[in-house]
């Protein structure tokens, strides 16, 4: 069922979830988006350029963000717009397990012709790995 305008106000919480992300996930990424820079699978390279290990592609972790918001609204063509920054690396250890990235959101303000802000908070290890994640969602 599609969210309605009239059914949100400022404040309400979308669902959040957790994605987890491994090295495998990260190589998978890498083949899809064509991005095989070696900080994102080669752990020598990436301590050498000073990481503190292989680290998610940026653009991952943001298409992660956003499911969050196009899982609730249940179509993604009504997302307008999308933008964040990135503050800190989702740093994905070979240790069986990976990280974790978490996603919270909530409706942040109401706009014209039925179009509502959503703000996005993504963390990973305790650390917020986006800063000013924002998406602008139609809704009917």
């Amino acid at each position: 069922m599609a969210v309605r305008f009239d059914e949100v106000q400022v404040g309400t919480e979308l669902p959040a979830q957790s994605f987890p992300v491994t090295r495998a996930t990260l190589v998978q990424y890498a083949g899809a988006s064509g991005d095989f820079n070696p900080i994102h699978w080669n752990e020598k390279f990436a301590l050498e350029v000073g990481l503190p290990d292989v680290i998610a592609h940026g653009m991952f972790t943001m298409a992660e963000a956003a499911r969050v918001v196009t899982d609730w609204v249940g179509d993604p063509a009504a997302v307008v717009e999308y933008g964040v920054r990135f503050t800190k690396p989702v740093v994905v250890p070979n240790d069986g397990v990976g990280a974790t990235v978490e996603v919270t959101a909530k409706v942040a303000a109401l706009l014209e012709d039925n179009r509502v802000r959503v703000d996005l908070v993504a963390t990973s290890e305790g650390q917020k790995v986006l800063g000013m994640a924002r998406a602008v969602v139609r809704l009917g």
